[in-house]
């Protein structure tokens, strides 16, 4: 009976031996999450969408085989955001990042039908239990690009894509940084209703310039007022990304866009189980926002001033949206929209609906 028992012990253990492996893998190699990225224009080498891009692609790198990332391109805001939407969630994808404005609703309404995937609304407002939004502090940057481009030219041009907030403190910074260092500075915009057209922005850009713009910017997603600025042998602040390699001679500096980090910490706390719903705004100091790629024609005290100016930002010394002690900030019709001595409050920067004085144009309403 002693060695039958004996006999039996060692079966078992071989057997478990045997079997151990597969168990521990069956227990270690969980599938990978899977997070998709919808964007509402082209993928292309410079712009809105090749910042997300390199936002997905931080992601991936950052935690390897634990995530399966794909993305959707040139994805229209409305009824088609919310079938691609909706289909990403139907292919068991459990974190979805919609990063454009006009995508708030859609995500909102697929979110309400698919409880348990996590939804990431980038530049929306609203959230829910399974939504969480993130917006970068813009105009941060297009007021130290502002500087830069203050004190090299007087007559700047603006192409916009649509009068929301975002877009309206972008307009307004840029014009308090330039008139900060050239009080005679004004900035012309010109609206196009739309994000992404490059033949139409290239027309705004050429149409602006004919009206004596010495520099540009512009709140829209491709190169095309870069490389008309390039031709002209005008100036133009780069949006996104650095763009010199469309306008070498052009760009006076970039803003430039960084959402790696971003991305990257909302996967890793869906894996870790403590994703929640939240909403960000970052800036300078949060490492989201940074005016860099300076070039060519930028002489160095302009770019050590913008630097500066950058550094006190990011140490919560400057405040873009302030009045002096003993001067308010009017706005383009001449009346106080910031009182002397105030500095305006998140929620009122967010509900921005004002041009400030400087500004030729008016709000499409």
């Amino acid at each position: 009976m002693y060695k039958n028992l004996v006999a039996r012990c060692a079966c078992a253990l071989a057997a478990a031996s045997f079997l151990s492996p597969f168990n521990t893998l069956a227990q270690t190699s969980a599938p990978p999450l899977k997070a998709a990225f919808v964007y509402v224009a082209p993928l292309t080498e410079a712009g809105w969408v090749r910042q997300h891009e390199q936002g997905r692609l931080a992601v991936q790198a950052a935690l390897g085989n634990r995530v399966e990332t794909r993305f959707v391109e040139n994805v229209p805001e409305g009824a088609d955001a919310e079938r691609v939407i909706r289909d990403l969630a139907q292919q068991g994808h459990r974190i979805i990042f919609t990063p454009s404005f006009g995508y708030m609703e859609p995500t909102l309404k697929v979110a309400r039908e698919f409880p348990d995937v996590k939804f990431e609304s980038i530049t929306g407002y609203k959230t829910a239990p399974n939504v969480a939004t993130a917006n970068a502090r813009y105009y941060e940057g297009r007021y130290l690009a502002g500087v830069a481009a203050g004190r090299m030219a007087t007559q700047a041009g603006y192409i916009a894509g649509f009068p929301i907030p975002e877009v309206i403190q972008g307009i307004n910074a840029f014009t308090l940084g330039m008139r900060s260092v050239n009080p005679r500075a004004n900035v012309k915009v010109v609206w196009l209703g739309e994000w992404f057209n490059p033949p139409r922005e290239r027309d705004a850009a050429m149409t602006l310039m004919n009206q004596g713009a010495e520099v540009l910017a512009f709140h829209t997603g491709s190169t095309a007022v870069m490389v008309a600025a390039q031709e002209r042998g005008k100036l133009a602040v780069a949006y996104h990304s650095d763009m010199r390699r469309f306008g070498p001679d052009a760009q006076i500096a970039a803003v430039t866009h960084l959402w790696g980090d971003y991305y990257t910490r909302r996967v890793q706390a869906l894996l870790d189980g403590k994703w929640q719903s939240a909403s960000v705004w970052g800036g300078v100091k949060d490492g989201m926002i940074r005016v860099d790629s300076f070039g060519s024609k930028v002489p160095a005290a302009v770019r050590n001033e913008v630097q500066a100016r950058q550094a006190d930002m990011a140490a919560g010394k400057l405040a873009v949206f302030t009045a002096g002690r003993n001067a308010a900030v009017l706005d383009n019709q001449g009346k106080t929209a910031i009182e002397p001595g105030q500095t305006l409050n998140d929620a009122q920067i967010l509900g921005m609906n004002w041009l400030v004085e400087g500004v030729q144009g008016a709000i499409e309403r």
